[in-house]
């Protein structure tokens, strides 16, 4: 071989000498062929891949490391490296997989994958670098199925399968940067010497193109990135992939078969697979003087990389033995560095600090627990978490949706969590109370632990991040004992989170073009207003209408706020973000939004007025009819039941239309938006889904149905001329509400936007029935 290496130990003497032939390199076909088939699988599969990275940060690295759970991993970072930089990559595979079928090995190689076992690894590696191959390392050695990376004493290390005990992470990623960095030192002393005979015989062994391209690689320190993999949610239920290999080998080894298990779920089943780099480590920057001054030596003497793995290289012997003791604790140390930055990149979600508090509660000897306590420590835990800088927060973690259904059910991935471990006898659940069994403290052989212990397997992977742990434990102490307050304020930053969520969430190139034509400029954020002192008992929760935002009541709350009324202004599901979000809403959704604001405003006042705008004032009434605890009273504003667009009619047609089409794949259906010329536009959308338009006319119904079960006091206000909604609507609203506690106030005006206008003294109207709900002092 050109590197100076020796081909690999195979029983297989073809295979032997196919590898002589080759020379190992890389065949760009089958890796492109490849490229191409895992990009259709990517959309193909349920598995999800996310790479998290700063713009050229995978450019600049040129050893990448990664953990390893899943066999599957061995062919990922290959590929989305090369999807974002088109270089070709060197990676390292267990020798296991090269014995057998030549054909299987025989695509390995041509993929860039090396047999752990191979003669003069870290030379070829190191030789690889050098010629601007980005390689792959796995410093675990093997898949860590436990995830357990920690020892008793807080030191990283790992269960080794061949050895049954644990051990200490490789080093070779440390050993080869070293190294390539060792002989960049060569070349730049070869080329400052005017060497140039000695620099082309590298370029000729290196097959580089140039001297000069071999000199500025020396200029450059070599790059680690370390990298963790991350899956969420991990499933062991039965698949389609394992029981066809066990319909084609009956005799399938149990260790088979938990790999089957565990990642066929990830690929056929919704799977969050997320890769996230690192901060670069550049062990060359980490060199002292003195480390510099014995380099500069023994690179003069140097005639090749090969020598950086000696025990003594260069013609200065005492020089050589002393620089390669100095590198190999450097090497340790570097290895500790890069270990330590790979594990803190685990993407953390809810399974992981669902079993972190487990077992810190185990900690404490709690083995029980009411179901309510448990769900509200890991709703703090989430609050707590979100606010630690040092961690990375999967989605489940980042959209309140995902994560407040825990306080409030039902919670899909709570129960698809709980049923696992329940199945596995590890939490019991009887009596809306939970129960921590014994057996999630028992230990499991290496290849049984991910089916009969996950719980411990997601508290492993996060044990190494403090922070989580600081989460956990607050979240622990402050649960049995939190104010309203406190819990009404954290429900707020959900608000605020959920906005800044969709809000990013439609910002995709799928999006632009509606999105680049709408002219909204005011925040589509909700607002809360607190008066510091002298804050009145009585909250006002502010709705606003169809395709508007917050800022459609801010002016109203404003006022409110100034008198000293505690005052909320929700925003609707959809809206103040893209006609996008809207889009995919349902009228539940938008009255869930309402109950939100509600119950967090609640917690800061004694009673609650609901004021609502146009389609927010159905809601406010919708709301009403299921008579909350602490409700004063709802003015609805311009509340439509009817409306003055005769299109409203053809909705549901149009509706339906677009459910068939896109049931057989044409697009966005027949008609998505229909074009609208707000009063507004620096507030509403101009593009107005027809699917959000038919879950309007669902809400009113739904509104209307209900008006007979509204028993609060209600002020009706409605524009005479209203060129939205039929003024005749509020007519029917006042005979249809179940109270006598009833006012209707019709306001002189041809505009549809009257409370935000303020005409006809709306806002007056509305704070004048606000101070009347008032309770006397």
């Amino acid at each position: 071989m050109d590197d100076g290496a020796s081909p690999p130990r195979f029983q297989n003497r073809k295979l032997r000498t196919m590898l002589t032939q080759a020379n190992l390199r890389i065949n760009r076909k089958t890796y492109e062929w490849t490229g191409r088939a895992l990009a259709l699988l990517e959309k193909v599969l349920r598995v999800n891949i996310k790479l998290h990275e700063r713009r050229g940060q995978v450019a600049e690295g040129d050893i990448f490391l990664f953990n390893h759970f899943a066999r599957f991993e061995t062919f990922i970072p290959q590929y989305l490296i090369h999807r974002e930089t088109g270089a070709l990559c060197r990676s390292v595979a267990a020798e296991e997989l090269f014995q057998g079928d030549p054909t299987f090995a025989r695509y390995l190689l041509n993929l860039g994958a090396v047999p752990t076992d191979y003669e003069g690894l870290l030379p070829f590696l190191t030789a690889e670098v050098l010629r601007g191959r980005k390689v792959v390392l796995f410093p675990e050695g093997g898949m860590v199925k436990d995830r357990r990376v920690l020892d008793r004493a807080g030191r990283y290390s790992i269960f080794s399968r061949s050895s049954l005990e644990r051990r200490k992470h490789h080093t070779g990623a440390a050993v080869v940067a070293l190294a390539v960095d060792g002989f960049k030192a060569a070349v730049r002393d070869a080329n400052r010497r005017g060497q140039a005979e000695r620099l082309l015989s590298w370029v000729r062994r290196l097959g580089l193109p140039s001297t000069e391209e071999l000199v500025a690689a020396a200029e450059k320190p070599t790059v680690i990135l370390p990298c963790n993999i991350t899956f969420f949610p991990i499933r062991i239920t039965e698949n389609p992939l394992r029981r066809l290999a066990e319909q084609l080998n009956r005799g399938m080894s149990p260790r088979l078969s938990e790999e089957l298990l565990i990642e066929g779920n990830i690929l056929l089943r919704d799977t969050d697979m997320d890769l996230r780099l690192g901060e670069p480590i550049r062990p060359s920057e980490d060199w002292s003087f003195l480390d510099r001054a014995l380099l500069d030596r023994v690179a003069r003497g140097v005639d090749s990389w090969e020598e950086f793995f000696r025990a003594a290289p260069g013609r200065d012997r005492w020089a050589g033995r002393w620089h390669a003791a100095r590198a190999r604790k450097q090497a340790l140390r570097t290895r500790d560095r890069y270990m330590v930055e790979m594990y803190e990149r685990v993407t953390v979600n809810l399974s992981h600090l669902a079993s972190r508090i487990v077992f810190r509660l185990l900690d404490r000897a709690v083995t029980e627990m009411e179901e309510g306590l448990f769900h509200r420590i890991l709703y703090l835990a989430v609050k707590n978490v979100q606010h630690e800088p040092t961690v990375h927060l999967h989605r489940s973690l980042r959209n309140p949706e995902a994560y407040t259904c825990v306080l409030s059910g039902p919670c899909s991935w709570w129960l698809q969590f709980l049923e696992t471990a329940s199945a596995k006898g590890l939490i019991e659940s009887a009596g809306r109370r939970y129960r921590f069994l014994a057996k999630l403290r028992q230990e499991h052989g290496f290849d049984e632990i991910r089916l009969e212990n996950l719980v411990a397997v997601y508290a492993n992977e996060v044990e190494p991040l403090a922070a989580v742990t600081r989460a956990v434990d607050a979240a622990i102490a402050a649960a049995p004992r939190i104010e309203p307050r406190a819990l009404g304020r954290q429900h707020y930053d959900d608000q605020e989170r959920s906005y800044r969520w969709d809000w990013e969430a439609f910002r995709k190139p799928r999006h632009e073009a509606v999105n680049r034509d709408e002219l909204a400029t005011e925040s589509g954020a909700p607002f809360f207003f607190l008066p510091e002192k002298g804050a009145k008992s009585l909250g006002v929760l502010l709705v606003h209408g169809f395709t508007a935002s917050p800022a459609e009541v801010r002016p109203l709350g404003d006022r409110l706020a100034a008198l000293g009324y505690p005052c909320l202004g929700v925003r609707l599901k959809g809206h103040g973000t893209s006609p996008w979000d809207l889009r995919e809403r349902r009228w539940e959704e938008w009255l869930a939004s309402v109950w939100a604001g509600y119950e967090t405003l609640a917690a800061f006042a004694d009673a609650v007025c609901v004021v609502g705008f146009s389609a927010g004032g159905s809601l406010a009434l919708r709301l009403a009819a299921e008579a909350p605890r602490g409700l004063a009273g709802v003015a609805a504003v311009c509340a439509p039941l009817l409306w003055r667009d005769k299109g409203m009619s053809l909705v549901p047609m149009v509706h339906g239309a677009n459910v068939v089409l896109e049931h057989f794949g044409a697009g966005n259906g027949l008609l998505p938006f229909h074009h609208d010329r707000p009063e507004h536009p620096e507030i509403n959308y101009l593009h107005k889904p027809v699917e959000a338009l038919y879950e309007l006319k669902e809400l009113v119904r739904e509104m209307e149905g209900h008006l007979r079960r509204v028993r609060c006091p209600v002020l009706l206000v409605q524009a005479n001329d209203d060129p939205t909604v039929d003024p005749e609507s509020v007519d029917l609203i006042y005979q249809g509400l179940g109270t006598a506690r009833k006012t209707l106030v019709m306001v002189p005006s041809a505009r549809h936007g009257i409370l935000y206008e303020n005409i006809g003294g709306t806002q007056e109207k509305v704070l004048d029935f606000v101070g009347r709900l008032e309770p006397a002092p």
